[in-house]
């Protein structure tokens, strides 16, 4: 049963960590420094994982921060992993699992220094990996998934580009609704695809 639902309550349990850690933030954020707390609409996770918050207090909330990101990380990856068994194309689950353990990789790193470099690199190729499988979704009869899968990938590439254009005033709140709704589709294409469903229809 663990290993059946691993993805689910690695996802489950990173969540727990990091809202644990936003709760234990001291304070300070982009628009107020001295502001008390973590404000899911200003703060960044990668406030999280510094030795001081942004008002100057030493932060605690590195180190749940720092296990709920890498519990991520494995979780995103062993479903990449699993789920390229179900794509009916050899070269298409190489890329995805190759990548998906390169972006395992490059996440873990994002708590580190070199955050701004590893958020690039595992966001690309965790796109990769939704990018293959979406456009086996696309030849499938999955409705429903076709139009979110079209949808994350939009709303993902808008987010990188707020990032990269350094424009912070919506960025933080984009944050948390691109990873949530990476983790329910995700989740949703866990439980309700199947190996037969990536067979492009007659």
């Amino acid at each position: 049963m663990l290993r059946k639902h691993f993805v689910l309550l690695g996802l489950l349990l990173s969540a727990v960590l990091l809202i644990i850690a936003t709760q234990v933030y001291p304070g300070g954020n982009w628009a107020d420094p001295q502001a008390p707390g973590f404000d899911w609409t200003k703060n960044f996770f990668s406030n999280l994982f510094q030795p001081k918050a942004m008002n100057g207090a030493d932060s605690n909330s590195r180190y749940w921060a720092d296990a709920g990101m890498v519990l991520m990380a494995c979780s995103f990856a062993v479903f990449f992993v699993g789920y390229a068994d179900r794509l009916p194309d050899m070269k298409a689950r190489r890329v995805v699992k190759w990548s998906a353990v390169v972006a395992m990789v490059t996440m873990m790193l994002v708590v580190t220094p070199m955050h701004d470099l590893m958020v690039a690199l595992s966001s690309t190729f965790f796109l990769l990996c939704f990018f293959y499988i979406t456009v086996f979704i696309l030849k499938s009869r999955l409705l429903l998934f076709k139009v979110l899968c079209v949808a994350y990938l939009g709303l993902s590439y808008y987010t990188l580009y707020l990032y990269g254009m350094a424009k912070i005033e919506n960025l933080a709140i984009l944050q948390k609704v691109t990873v949530v709704s990476q983790i329910l589709l995700l989740l949703g294409l866990q439980y309700f695809t199947i190996k037969e469903d990536l067979k492009p229809k007659a």
